[in-house]
């Protein structure tokens, strides 16, 4: 998956695979997730976000939203 890089302290790049819905984000930890069930609009919603690691937190990554995720790296 192609992703794109982003200005975050915490997050290095972002992809998206809108037919499976799934969200790759690299930090820069050098560690690579993938996220399922990712509606495009969270997607869209990611990249034109004030802060992108503020708004992954707040809205993927933490619950009461928690999207079912694999370490790919």
């Amino acid at each position: 998956m192609k992703r794109q890089p982003v200005k975050s302290s915490n997050l290095r790049s972002v992809g998206y695979d809108e037919k499976n819905k799934v969200l790759e984000i690299e930090f820069h930890s050098g560690h690579i997730y993938q996220y399922s069930n990712i509606e495009s609009s969270k997607y869209e919603a990611l990249m034109t976000a004030q802060s992108h690691g503020t708004y992954f937190d707040r809205n993927i990554k933490k619950k009461p939203i928690t999207y079912p995720y694999v370490r790919i790296k």
